[in-house]
């Protein structure tokens, strides 16, 4: 080639090579992007809360600051064991609930004398924090820390002093205990407590109080950058909005938190309407974290030994928040002795097995993928990348086409009842919509269709259904991307508790007069309510039977008018002459209104026994069901 030639090609390549360039480019992020703390979080999809202080020993769900530290002192303490049996149930991480609403610190702390140094456990010498931090790193999973707001115990609480306080608490944990992955900042905050024997309700200002963003996560940020900071409103993971585990159908990573009658949104005090589903084309990027109790409650209570949600249970919860691009946040709850019962660690550990088995084989691995358009033509976004095990190696479409579709041919047919689709996020939640269709006698028939695909979408189809073909239409405000596409098929086995021997029996309806007539109160359909508008009227039972416990069902509706939050037991052997023999509270009933059960010290063996609701939602009074225990 001579001189003048050479000139011309170089000048065409010139021309030509930018063009080239440019039109391999990768698409334009959309909206509001993950940090890589929330890329990391968002890759563990699922972690355990741990609930264990002086509460456990009362026998309560929120302690009220009035426990004496000397009966925190387990016999057979072993974070190991605890840890261990999330880790069989394929959990990554592990937090430890540093201190809940009782304010009794589980670290030795300089900040009170209200912890673990003031309890005889060890000789006052011991950090259940440590333990339990030690026992994650020995699993292999990441360790996280909540350390409530609101302190029940604490004299100071609602004074600038507590405040600092609080803060130097958390200066500590994010200070003294490894590399942390969360920092987990409960809503629940002010109200009644014992706060130092003086037994009164105190108020604060939730918006300023505890200067959040100002004062107190600042703290997180340069103590544990890693670390996504968890509350209501993020600022990096959200609250769900209930305590089931689910989040919505459509659940968006982006949110626009809101507070209340034109407050500023902060812990305790938002507008939880979108909290589920999210916001699409949100301000900031604060995806979900769905928290539930692998029992009823949070903290252990004996008479829910028989209540521990099954592998089957725990998998269709993770089915609607992992399944949704959320995480699952699983409550444990040890025993006062330190140790999970034998149930609960025999259904996480096979919980763990059916996780295994379900997902260890894709289906779709050995398929062809075929799209009808591919971005610039270009391999770095080739369709067939949707079956790598890479979550951030993408299809891409070319910015003009906002439809595209995908054919997959499968590798002979394959029998499945799980889809997932994940995107590079990256880039952003750009998918509004999929639909997923399969070849049925040459004719494509619809199989399933999503929204908010995001970090990870799991589709449960209502039976297993066979395929040779599929095709994946994709639909976005903007160029699509798709990182993965998986098929599996649900692995079951039999499973039953070893130890399920029962407390309580609950008496017949037909066992039981109730006063007012309140038929649907004991009908044992949870579905149906009484409701009492304006008014707190007392419900009478009479019965020949002992009663040893009582228990009241909120409304299960998802409303919380009329729920009971106080309440008063007494008795009678006429019906006239009253005699009280017990007060509290229904703690956390709104966010986890699961059946509350009033253990009582002493059976009942007074023909009458009367329910006093003392403060509920609002000013009247609901119930779904009442029950009797003998």
């Amino acid at each position: 080639m001579n001189t003048r030639n050479k000139r011309l090609l170089g000048c065409f390549l010139s021309l030509i090579v930018p063009s080239i360039s440019f039109a391999q480019e990768a698409p334009k992020p959309y909206g509001v992007l993950p940090t890589e703390r929330q890329l990391l979080w968002q890759e563990m999809e699922m972690y355990c809360l741990i609930h264990y202080t002086p509460t456990t020993f009362q026998n309560k769900e929120w302690g009220f600051g009035d426990a004496d530290p000397s009966i925190f002192n387990p016999a057979k303490f072993d974070a190991q064991q605890i840890v261990s049996a999330a880790a069989a149930g394929g959990f990554k991480g592990i937090i430890s609930v540093a201190k809940h609403h009782d304010g009794f610190c589980l670290w030795p702390t300089t900040t009170t004398s209200y912890s673990i140094k003031s309890s005889p456990w060890k000789g006052g010498k011991g950090d259940m924090v440590k333990e339990f931090m030690l026992a994650t790193q020995q699993q292999g999973l990441k360790f996280g820390l909540y350390l409530s707001a609101w302190d029940r115990h604490d004299t100071r609480y609602g004074t600038a002093a507590y405040a600092d306080a609080y803060r130097a608490q958390l200066t500590e944990l994010m200070s003294n205990y490894g590399d942390l992955f969360t920092s987990w900042h409960d809503g629940a905050n002010g109200g009644d407590g014992y706060y130092g024997g003086k037994n009164e309700k105190r108020k604060i200002d939730r918006a300023t109080y505890y200067a959040w963003h100002e004062k107190t996560w600042p703290i997180v940020r340069k103590k544990q950058p890693l670390a996504v900071i968890f509350s209501d409103i993020g600022p990096d993971i959200r609250w769900v909005g209930n305590e089931s585990g689910f989040a919505a159908e459509t659940s968006w990573a982006t949110f626009s938190p809101k507070g209340v009658d034109g407050h500023q949104a902060v812990p305790g005090q938002v507008d939880y309407k979108e909290s589920p589903s999210g916001t699409r084309n949100g301000q900031y990027w604060i995806p979900a974290e769905c928290d539930v109790p692998l029992r009823h409650g949070w903290f252990y209570h004996k008479t829910e030994d028989n209540q521990v949600k099954t592998p089957d249970q725990l998998f269709s919860i993770y089915l609607k928040s992992v399944g949704r691009g959320a995480a699952l946040d699983l409550g444990l709850a040890p025993m006062p002795e330190g140790q999970l019962h034998e149930n609960d660690v025999k259904s996480l550990q096979a919980f763990g097995k059916k996780l295994r088995e379900t997902f260890k084989t894709n289906l779709a691995k050995e398929a062809t993928v075929k799209a009808s358009n591919l971005r610039a033509n270009a391999k770095k976004f080739a369709a067939n990348l949707i079956l790598d095990d890479d979550r951030y190696s993408y299809y891409a479409s070319d910015d003009a086409v906002l439809t595209p579709e995908l054919e997959i041919t499968l590798a002979g047919a394959k029998e499945f009842d799980l889809i997932r689709l994940r995107e590079n996020i990256k880039l952003g939640q750009r998918l509004d919509s999929v639909v997923i269709k399969r070849e049925v006698n040459g004719q494509w028939e619809r199989l399933a269709t999503a929204t908010s695909i995001g970090g990870n979408r799991l589709i449960k189809l209502e039976h297993p259904v066979k395929a040779t073909k599929l095709k994946i239409s994709l639909y976005a405000p903007v160029a699509p991307t798709l990182s993965d596409f998986g098929l599996f098929k649900e692995f079951t086995e039999p499973f039953a508790f070893e130890n399920t021997a029962a407390d309580y029996t609950r008496l017949a309806s037909s066992d039981i007069k109730i006063i007012p007539k309140m038929p649907k109160s004991i009908d044992t359909d949870p579905k149906s309510i009484e409701l009492f508008e304006g008014s707190k009227e007392a419900v009478i039972f009479e019965s020949k039977q002992t009663i040893t416990a009582l228990g009241y069902l909120p409304r299960q509706d998802g409303k919380s008018k009329g729920m009971v939050l106080k309440y008063e037991i007494a008795t009678s052997p006429d019906g006239k002459k009253w005699t009280t023999l017990n007060t509290g509270e229904f703690s956390n009933i709104q966010a986890n209104p699961v059946e509350q059960i009033i253990h009582l010290t002493t059976p009942i063996r007074e023909k009458y026994i009367r329910f006093t609701p003392k403060e509920t939602v609002g000013q009247s009074f609901s119930v779904a069901e009442f029950s009797l225990y003998k």
